[in-house]
């Protein structure tokens, strides 16, 4: 190793607890986010263009998302920003030294036992897991911001690899719908969960067009027929008209502070923002279900169909009619004014669209065949703006 001084000793020092499990010893800590990211910096940036040495190993390619890490800069200035889980770090054997009886860990660019160093402070550090959450981090200048940190020590690459592996490609993602249905467990108000009470009421109302059709975790809910929808896209589809920036606005409140009432100019895009502003969920729900029971009422048995093939009650169907709905829904009222559904059936019944055209073949799954239907409905009904 080549021992020629390359900077000036320095070091960190934090609380540290020893692991054993069968991959062998390993070490979780408490560091500070600015320590982190000053020994795991130069990686950080490493990676928006080069790949690092596990992911070259594995033969995949996992870079840098700039999109990811500006959302995640954003992320870490909210009121009640976490990130629990560890990020994951190997460290060279030469670099770390724990101590049993203080139970605390030192990082350094000086070899051991030795004055000289070996490695560039910023060096120390390869991440594993957790290179967005760092970068994340980069500018942050709030108040303290302390993170769990698992520390391999002298693992090499192949192991190294390993955890990478069954971190990165073996875990389960949250399901979306899940997500939004703990929204509701908040004290607080937000567009998120405005929505997803929104879908609650919708789901239990046994009159509605949407009793029991929405599955409100994700996957279909035992005991039911015909669930059609997640709450997942009833929710993202339902947001675009009530917020620009669904959690700017949940922590605008979280703080305990108000949103102004949206502008005449705003609401010609959100249209029912005010009716959230002033917590109406209800009346947001209303114009929901009546604008939707005009879609039953014209198109009964392409919206009732369980059978394969139809569209009209599925995702593809469902986010071309939410597209549709706000010019609809302005030509007939202000914003946020309940419209009655017989109104909307006027408009429907100039649409020459039957039950039976309603299918995959005409509107095939994915986003070609949603704008499909939005351009079919846009022409037919004479909308000059593009949606």
């Amino acid at each position: 190793m080549n021992t020629t001084s390359i900077e000036d000793p320095r070091s960190v020092v934090f609380p540290c607890l020893k692991i054993t499990q069968p991959v062998g010893d390993f070490f979780v800590g408490v560091m500070k986010y600015n320590i982190l990211r000053d020994i795991s910096y130069f990686d950080v940036r490493r990676v928006i263009q080069e790949l690092r040495d596990v992911e070259r190993y594995l033969g995949i390619q996992r870079p840098l998302n700039p999109t990811r890490v500006r959302e995640l800069q954003k992320y870490v200035t909210f009121y009640d920003a976490t990130f629990p889980t560890s990020i994951i770090i190997a460290v060279d054997a030469d670099a770390a030294s724990y101590s049993e009886t203080n139970r605390e860990m030192t990082l350094s660019n000086v070899i051991r036992d030795t004055r000289e160093t070996s490695i560039l402070f910023r060096h120390i550090a390869r991440v594993i897991d957790g290179q967005h959450r760092i970068a994340g981090l980069a500018d942050y200048d709030g108040p303290d911001f302390d993170l769990s940190v698992t520390l391999l020590i002298g693992f090499d690459i192949a192991q190294q690899a390993q955890i990478f592996a069954t971190v990165n490609l073996e875990q389960t993602k949250v399901n979306k719908s899940l997500a939004y249905d703990l929204f509701a467990l908040s004290e607080r108000r937000s567009p998120q969960k405005t929505c997803h009470n929104v879908v609650v009421i919708l789901d239990q109302d046994r009159t509605g067009p949407f009793y029991h059709r929405i599955k409100r975790l994700g996957p279909a809910t035992v005991g039911r027929i015909g669930e059609t929808l997640t709450q997942a896209t009833f929710v993202g589809a339902l947001l675009r008209l009530i917020s620009r920036d669904p959690n700017g606005d949940r922590d605008t409140l979280m703080r305990g502070r108000s949103i102004p009432v949206a502008t005449e100019e705003e609401l010609k895009t959100l249209p029912l923002r005010n009716l959230f502003l002033k917590g109406d969920d209800v009346a947001i729900a209303k114009i929901m279900w009546n604008y939707f029971e005009a879609v039953r009422q014209r198109w009964s048995v392409a919206w009732n169909a369980s059978a394969t093939g139809y569209i009209l009650n599925r995702t593809n169907g469902f986010r071309a009619l939410m597209r549709l709905f706000r010019p609809l829904y302005l030509s007939l009222a202000e914003p946020g004014e309940i419209v009655d559904y017989p109104r909307y059936g006027a408009i429907f019944r100039d649409v020459s669209v039957t039950d039976e055209d309603f299918n995959i073949s005409n509107f095939p799954p994915g986003s070609s065949g949603e704008a499909a239907l939005v351009e079919r409905f846009r022409q037919e009904l004479n909308l000059e703006e593009r949606l």
